[in-house]
This record gives C-alpha cells, structure tokens and sequence, in this order.
C-alpha cells in the first residue's frame, strides 16, 4: 500500500473528514456522552474499537456479501462486536458501564459505523479499513473529549471528575444540559470550519465536489437535486 495514500486514510478523519464536526454525524451519542470526560472518553474509545473490527470484517467479506442484503449483514456483524464491547466493559469496567447506560448499546445503530461500512469498508481492502476506522474512530474521541473538556469545565468546575478549586464555586449549569450542549457543539462546528478553510461539505457551492459523503451518493446526482431545489 501506498504509504502517503495510508497517512491521508489515517488522518482524514482527525480533521478534514471529522465524522462529528464534519461530517456532522454521530450527534446523539456526541451530546448524550459529553457531560463529562470519563464518559465521552469511553464512549470513544469503544466506538473506536467496534469501528476498527466491523471495518475489518466487513473488508474482508465484502465479495461474498450479497449486494442485496449487505446493509442487514453489516448491522449482524457491527451488532456483534458492540455486544463483545458491552461485555468486557461490563466485567472490567463496571462504572463506566453504569454511566455510558443505553448509549453504549447504541452504538450498534451509530451512523458513523455503518456509515464507513457502506462508504469505505465495502470497497476497500482490509488494511485501508483498519486504518480508516483508527482514524475516523480517533476523530470521533477527539471530538468527544474536547466537548466533554469545555462542558465538565465550566459545567460542573471538574476535568475527569477532580474539582477545580477556583472554578468549583463559579460552575455554569447550564452547560451540562441540553442546550449548553448544543451550545458548544455549534461553537464548535463553526472553529473547525474555519480551520479548514471551507472544505467542509457544507460549502455554499452547489455540487458534490470536495464532499467527503460523496461516494455515498451513488445512483443520484447532488448536481441535479441542487438545480431542482433553486
């Protein structure tokens, strides 16, 4: 494999492709999780591990699937390594099990993961879909744990569940809650956009140029729905 090709695959999805403040994907577990750092570190990483594996999988059985059925077969196989997740994270982990709660079985159903399945994994081989699910995966737990920094912070005076003595007495419960969330998750949006120059594929430009969800689109043209919705 093609080593700067590789490092572009790893890399996407930390910025330019990031499946939260990008691709905007992933938004309930992304505010569900963020009240805290030990939370959205956890929902991360073990998002980031269902990722990497049902990406390898799904690679490797990618000629053999039928086309007809494939989206069924991808949700059997990434419902499968979610289950052996909740497991261990249940026997190892007993209180981050008790604070991701049914999130954590969720992520059978989180759009990241099916949506790399479909767009990436399907068509690429094993190792480009490993290094694919790293990345998209790391991005995902960056994302989490920034918001998560921001909302502990100033919600609850606390980074990773230690107070902070001049800030404990100063907290803003607001962003603990629901719109405080959506709060710092817009900021958010809008810093990422802007350090990456308007690559994100939500540009005024009509089209699927530059659009990370472009293969996705497969069988339609954004062009076309771009002229009917003028």
């Amino acid at each position: 494999m093609n080593k700067n090709s590789n490092m572009s695959i790893l890399l996407k999805g930390i910025l330019l492709e990031n499946p939260v403040f990008v691709l905007i994907l992933g938004t309930c577990p992304t505010l569900a999780t963020t009240t805290s750092v030990i939370g959205a570190i956890g929902m991360g990483l073990a998002a980031t591990a269902v990722l990497i594996c049902s990406n390898m999988v799904i690679s490797l059985l990618r000629k053999v699937i039928p086309d007809s059925v494939r989206i069924p077969c991808y949700i059997v196989i990434i419902a499968g390594f979610v289950t052996i997740v909740q497991m261990v994270i249940h026997a190892y982990l007993p209180e981050l099990y008790e604070l991701l709660g049914v999130y954590l079985a969720l992520i059978t159903v989180n759009c990241i993961i099916l949506g790399r399945a479909e767009m990436f994994a399907g068509k690429n081989s094993v190792g480009k879909s490993a290094l694919d699910g790293i990345g998209m995966g790391l991005g995902f737990t960056l994302a989490l744990l920034l918001i998560a920094t921001v909302r502990e912070v100033i919600g609850l005076g606390s980074f990773a569940g230690i107070e902070i003595p001049f800030l404990v007495d100063y907290k803003i419960e607001f962003f603990t809650k629901a719109p405080g969330g959506f709060l710092v998750y817009g900021i958010m949006i809008a810093v990422v956009y802007k350090l990456t120059h308007g690559k994100a594929p939500y540009k005024k430009e009509a089209g699927c140029k530059g659009c990370p969800s472009a293969a996705m689109c497969s069988g339609h043209s954004c062009e076309a729905t771009a002229k009917e919705d003028i």
